[in-house]
């Protein structure tokens, strides 16, 4: 494990708050899901030869409740090296629910976009991928990049929702209980009782070290959103069950254990963490950068639970480097061979 290296490339500078970008549903195992598409750009410099700049593809797998969307500012920033693809996972953002939620189904999802993206004509084709993932949505990537690194070059881990066998003070009595009979219905109740405003100012105060970074048109677009996601009829259970299976997948033992998934990777890891996560304790961060064999570790001061939403430059930097490092890593070796 070693600290976290940051890019010197040149980013898009700040401007007005990019829309969510535009995507279509991608077939995968027992339906479909949404996936979000943002375009290569590459270099921003003026003198830059767009011909000669890389051009790889990256994956973006959310957390709990939250959507593709989650990755609007992040995969902008990436752009000037990826071209970046952001699914909803199942029962969640746009994608229809599963017919049983739990880590493996997301798993299976997770895998067959990554199949897709590894198939999509044009540069990048057939190479591996950049995974990207934050919360449930890092969990899941852990068990990818260890079952698939076929298709995984790089893997980078936001605040990952590592088995803690605990659940955080943070979250709600309600949705803590998930794993006893019948209370997911009555989460989803009290859920159903608060409106867009109040979850919304809930969420902001339980996922950001600090809320007032937040701009006023995010906050309007996440209300809007949890109004878009109380319209369909299985969100409630899409946020209940997939923490049921959450907190199942923690009891696991032996192989199927998270951290054993973890020592298995065998691809560039990047641990990136804020010291004000009151969701994933960040003690955690360390101990995940230390158990994975090749890592570099970042823990952003000031903090929550989603950097790539609170911090996007520091984050994109730190992605970025691990991408380049990879790359030049990957020419030594073919030199070497020739």
């Amino acid at each position: 494990m070693t600290d976290a290296r940051l890019s010197d490339a040149l980013l898009p500078r700040p401007g007005a708050l990019i829309p969510p970008w535009p995507g279509a549903m991608v077939p995968v195992s027992g339906g479909e899901v949404f996936v979000r598409h943002t375009p290569w750009r590459g270099p921003v410099a003026e003198d830059a030869d767009p011909a000669g700049a890389p051009r790889e593809r990256a994956l973006y797998v959310h957390g709990l409740g939250g959507a593709s969307t989650n990755w609007t500012d992040l995969a902008a920033l990436l752009a000037v090296r990826f071209d970046g693809y952001a699914l909803d996972l199942p029962g969640f953002g746009r994608s229809a629910p599963p017919v049983r939620y739990s880590i493996q189904r997301h798993v299976q999802a997770v895998v067959d976009v990554l199949e897709w993206v590894v198939a999509q004509p044009g540069p990048g084709q057939g190479a591996p991928v950049h995974l990207v993932g934050n919360s449930l949505g890092g969990l899941v990537s852990v068990w990818v990049a260890a079952r698939r690194p076929d298709l995984v070059a790089t893997l980078t881990l936001i605040s990952a929702a590592m088995p803690v066998y605990r659940v955080p003070a943070a979250f709600d009595r309600a949705i803590a209980l998930v794993m006893l009979p019948g209370v997911p219905a009555l989460a989803e109740r009290r859920l159903a009782g608060a409106s867009p405003e109040q979850r919304v100012r809930g969420l902001l105060q339980m996922c950001f070290g600090d809320p007032s970074r937040v701009p006023r048109e995010r906050v309007e677009e996440a209300v809007q959103e949890m109004r878009d996601r109380d319209a369909q009829p299985w969100a409630g259970q899409a946020l209940t069950r997939s923490l049921r299976g959450l907190m199942t997948s923690y009891l696991r033992v032996g192989r199927a254990n998270a951290w054993r998934m973890a020592r298995a990777v065998t691809v560039p890891s990047l641990v990136v963490w804020g010291d004000r996560d009151r969701l994933v304790d960040p003690a955690l961060a360390p101990r995940l950068a230390a158990v994975l064999p090749d890592s570099r570790l970042q823990v952003q001061p000031g903090i929550g639970h989603l950097a790539m939403l609170e911090a996007p430059e520091p984050t994109a930097r730190a992605v970025l480097a691990l991408a380049e490092d990879a790359a030049a890593r990957g020419a030594e070796v073919t030199a070497e061979q020739v």
